[in-house]
């Protein structure tokens, strides 16, 4: 039998969202001690809360939320006797169970092209945060062990991709729903990052960052062959206004996390509602 944190890790790695079910209290007798955990998917569980019809019920249960999309944590308590039956048959231990459902739910993706000194203060701010973070640059030595020290010890999960020639390649490999920082040594790199981009139907917002005559000028040519509607999606300058307009690369990048943080925040609220 798997253990309930492989079960966790599996689900991380997947990007797939599941429950954390845990026995929180234990009255009389039952098939499992408080504390017992398991996690339930869609489609798969791992480890056990005692199997029979208390098990079966957490799993129906843990996949109703997950087909509401809920993310608040839910607890319940189920009477394990032959006289209060079940919808998966009859458990006649005779005890009663608490049961917490918690929702574990898939961690954003964010994706920095450019390590420069823009991009690494961002990184070292999105570094604090639970998320999925890729570092992209065409020059090596951004992308050195020395280079990104300051994130060894990153709560996020890091993925470094040096790409010499064309870094936009790249974002066909980023995760569903992945948002895109384009902030590179480059404009002539910087608006091929922000073409294919826009190109790609998986990602989520794409920031650059940028005067707005650079904008301007990019605009214009992504409209040659892009509908404006789509280029619209294009968020620029990136961050909070009042502060996108600093040249101060710490504030810029304090800026830009904080805008970030606050569009997943709502969009989760929003797909949550």
């Amino acid at each position: 039998m798997t253990t309930w944190f492989a079960g966790v890790a599996a689900l991380r790695a997947a990007r797939e969202p599941g429950v954390l079910v845990t026995v929180t209290d234990v009255r009389g007798h039952a098939p499992r001690e408080a504390g017992a955990k398991m996690v339930v998917s869609a489609s798969s569980t791992w480890a056990s809360i005692g199997g029979g019809n208390l098990e079966a019920d957490a799993v129906t249960r843990a996949r109703a939320l997950l087909a509401a999309g809920r993310d608040r944590p839910e607890t319940y308590t189920m009477s394990l006797s032959d006289k209060a039956p079940g919808e998966h048959g009859v458990q006649c231990c005779g005890g009663e169970v608490t049961v917490l459902l918690e929702p574990l739910a898939v961690v954003p993706a964010v994706a920095i092209f450019g390590l420069g000194h823009v991009g690494l203060e961002l990184a070292r701010v999105l570094a604090r945060h639970d998320l999925e973070l890729h570092l992209v640059d065409s020059r090596e030595e951004t992308l050195s062990d020395d280079a990104l020290a300051p994130l060894h010890d990153a709560v996020a999960a890091v993925h470094v991709h040096h790409i010499p020639v064309i870094p936009e390649l790249v974002l066909a490999d980023l995760p569903a729903g992945a948002r895109v920082l384009v902030l590179t040594h480059d404009h002539a790199e910087d608006y091929a990052i922000v073409d294919a981009a826009l190109r790609c139907d998986h990602l989520g917002g794409i920031g650059l960052i940028g005067s707005s005559a650079k904008w301007a000028r990019f605009r214009s040519r992504l409209q040659e062959s892009l509908p404006a509607d789509v280029v619209d999606r294009v968020e620029t300058p990136i961050g909070l206004a009042g502060l996108s307009s600093s040249k101060d690369p710490a504030a810029i990048a304090v800026s830009a996390a904080a805008a970030l943080l606050a569009a997943i925040e709502r969009e989760r609220t929003h797909v949550v509602g």
